[in-house]
């Protein structure tokens, strides 16, 4: 991967490769099949039945086929059908991320528990929500579709690190820098 900084580089390279695309999911209308007992922890561990599933390979594969639709519930999506499952937070898990430039050029690129990289911006929002168990916060990045990443909570901690004040539409406004675009943390003058 030539011309990308070194860290950027084994970011993606901790993804996996991953040759294929994405399947069409958004496109597919199946009929819903019912819900089955799978089950995606805020902690981004998946399970079948009250057991882990441990195969990593099995774990992308039904990543890779998830959806989540207007009603607000995830499904795993096939061409022939459609199946509920339960998801206590976010489907996906932000584990990395690579920091290039600085201030308003800064760009954060995150890597998930399995395997997508997406450039925090325009495409991939982040966004805030403050925990109602604790008052921190919780910070997410949409990946795809309606599905988004939870940043683990040293990934947290490197986001608060880069916090700074700009002033946006004449209010200082505390945030981040990603991708051209401020995201703003909550309890910051609207």
């Amino acid at each position: 991967m030539k011309g990308l900084p070194s860290g950027l580089t084994a970011l993606i390279e901790r993804a996996g490769s991953n040759p294929r695309a994405a399947p069409p999911v958004e496109l597919w209308n199946p009929p819903f099949c019912g819900d089955l007992d799978i089950r995606i922890a805020s902690d981004g561990t998946w399970s079948y039945l009250g057991s882990a599933i441990q195969r990593d390979a099995l774990v992308r594969l039904f990543a890779s086929v998830l959806r989540k639709d207007e009603d607000g519930k995830t499904y795993l999506v096939t061409p022939v059908e459609k199946i509920g499952i339960t998801v206590e937070d976010a489907p996906f898990l932000g584990v990395e991320m690579h920091k290039d430039g600085g201030g308003a050029n800064q760009m954060l690129v995150l890597r998930t528990n399995v395997g997508d990289v997406v450039e925090i911006g325009g495409d991939h929002p982040l966004r805030f929500v403050e925990d109602p168990k604790n008052g921190g916060l919780k910070p997410y990045v949409l990946v795809r579709g309606r599905l988004e990443a939870l940043l683990s909570r040293p990934l947290l901690y490197e986001l608060a690190e880069l916090f700074e004040t700009a002033d946006v539409g004449g209010t200082d406004k505390t945030g981040v820098w990603s991708g051209g675009e401020f995201f703003a943390a909550p309890g910051t003058p609207e």
